[in-house]
């Protein structure tokens, strides 16, 4: 049975791969002085955070190869502050909304999404999530589109806090979850999957090898039959951590949620979030 959590996920998700796939974001950041993407993507996400240490940012990513964020962090201080990166993340995501939802986005639909959508985004309890209590303190945007993102933003983060929590359980590491999302999808090699395709091929050999010798992968690189329950542990367990928010909001304002994010989320999917 689909979770309210999974369905919103599913629903919000779009709203912000617009901050990875859309060439506003980029674009923000580079007027700030960023030269590459990641620059501009380790200071955007980690800005609400503060001027924190390489090692906080890192654990609070998880899924990063040994080395990269502190690559990063904190060096994009030198080029910018957090609250100028994160007001820059959020006017390059905005627009790219209102450019691709167009019509959509002075509709009344697209205010009360972001109304409820900021209702759950504001409700849960904090404690255990770093990134969700960051944007927690931030202010909330009064403009709709902007709450609209803030919010997606919010749950996303959320749910990534959870997320980390779920894989920490099962002890699988900060490569490790790649390899077992990039199977589940379908991916083969799982080494070849673009968030870890760059790393040392001897440490990506070492992290196959250790999940063959707990019994999670086979010889050919697919999932055994404890590898196939470890990852939907972790999927089901991510799920039922991001319930929270959603407690906050009765069944008829979910199924209004539901009906004023679906013509927002289906534009988006048109597009790829583009």
């Amino acid at each position: 049975m689909t979770t309210p959590a999974r369905t919103m996920f599913e629903m919000t998700e779009p709203i912000c791969l617009v901050n990875f796939f859309s060439e506003e974001p980029h674009e923000e950041m580079a007027a700030l002085g960023f030269g590459t993407y990641w620059d501009g993507y380790f200071a955007g996400r980690s800005a609400p955070l503060g001027r924190v240490p390489a090692e906080v940012v890192d654990a609070t990513f998880y899924n990063f190869g040994p080395g990269e964020v502190a690559r990063h962090i904190p060096s994009v201080w030198e080029t910018t502050t957090p609250e100028g990166a994160h007001a820059a993340r959020q006017r390059g995501c905005v627009a790219a909304l209102r450019r691709i939802l167009g019509d959509l986005v002075e509709t009344p639909g697209l205010a009360r999404a972001a109304d409820l959508l900021t209702q759950a985004a504001t409700s849960a309890p904090v404690e255990g999530r770093a990134m969700y209590a960051a944007l927690r303190s931030l202010p909330v945007p009064d403009e709709p589109v902007a709450r609209l993102w803030h919010a997606a933003n919010m749950l996303r983060e959320h749910r990534g806090d959870g997320h980390i929590a779920a894989l920490v359980v099962e002890q699988i590491d900060r490569t490790e979850c790649h390899v077992l999302l990039a199977i589940d999808a379908g991916i083969l090699p799982a080494e070849s999957f673009g968030r870890i395709h760059q790393l040392p091929k001897p440490y990506l050999a070492t992290v196959m090898a250790r999940l063959r010798e707990r019994g999670l992968v086979d010889d050919a690189g697919l999932f055994t039959d404890a590898g196939r329950a470890t990852k939907d542990r972790i999927e089901s367990m991510t799920d039922a951590l991001a319930e929270a928010p959603y407690a906050s909001l009765g069944p008829a304002d979910l199924a209004e949620l539901v009906a004023c994010l679906t013509p927002i989320t289906e534009r988006l999917k048109e597009t790829g979030s583009r």
